[in-house]
């Protein structure tokens, strides 16, 4: 199968390294294909941030689906643009947020969510109420590391993160830590031995799901919320998306 594996931002280094957590994982018959916008912003961070990407992140979508591609990943914890995306995509579209929540609430009866900037815990909170999985964590904690960061990461990065994955399993009791970045994708196995839990990114997570779902033979259901959209008239810097019957 081929998977469509989509870092939100315009950073390369950073899509180079979520690309090569994902083939890590992936099985020797799944390519991954690593994309990203051409235009927006060098990562998100905040409301703003996600706005701005996820059109150029939905033309990411359409360049896929033009490949004949078998799933969309989108390798982002805020999980931009995903209903908009599954409207407008043929073939699974998985965010990686809600992949890792289903899979640390198979290993655990709670699971903490570690991310990057403490005003992107709201978003964590969000995102738990939206796929209901609240009631499965113990709380999501900050480490005011940045996504840019993350691309290199030090040791001393590495320690930060791993002193407030502690903090959730000793405070919060945490069983099982969600990362909430896919800038922290590779660390995952290093803190899992170091901590003697499950640590569950995302991408790996988003990528087994997508490999599951191929091989059962399901795809998104388009008979309602995820049905195409409308056709319609758009102008300016969105002509190209215009499907009205007079420019069809």
């Amino acid at each position: 199968m081929k998977i469509n594996l989509i870092n939100p931002n315009t950073c390369i280094g950073m899509t180079e390294k979520i690309a090569n957590s994902a083939r890590a994982v992936a099985i020797n018959t799944t390519e991954i294909i690593a994309s990203s916008p051409k235009h927006g912003p060098e990562s998100i961070e905040s409301a703003f941030d996600e706005v701005i990407a996820s059109a150029a992140l939905l033309d990411v979508i359409r360049e896929g689906e033009a490949q004949q591609v078998d799933a969309h990943i989108i390798a982002c914890f805020g999980d931009p643009a995903l209903d908009a995306a599954r409207e407008i995509a043929t073939v699974p579209v998985i965010g990686i947020a809600g992949a890792a929540f289903q899979l640390a609430s198979l290993v655990s009866y709670q699971f903490g969510i570690v991310t990057t900037m403490t005003r992107t815990l709201p978003a964590s909170e969000h995102l738990l109420q939206r796929y209901g999985y609240q009631h499965f964590c113990s709380g999501a904690r900050a480490t005011d590391i940045a996504v840019l960061d993350l691309e290199d990461t030090s040791d001393e990065i590495y320690l930060e993160l791993k002193q407030e994955c502690e903090k959730s399993i000793r405070i919060d009791s945490a069983e099982a830590i969600v990362l909430g970045c896919a800038g922290m994708s590779d660390l995952a196995e290093r803190l899992s031995e170091d901590l003697q839990v499950p640590v569950i990114d995302g991408v790996s997570a988003a990528v087994k799901l997508a490999e599951s779902l191929h091989q059962l033979g399901l795809k998104t259901s388009k008979i309602g919320q995820y049905g195409q959209p409308l056709k319609k008239a758009f102008h300016g810097r969105y002509q190209h998306l215009d499907s009205s019957s007079k420019n069809r």
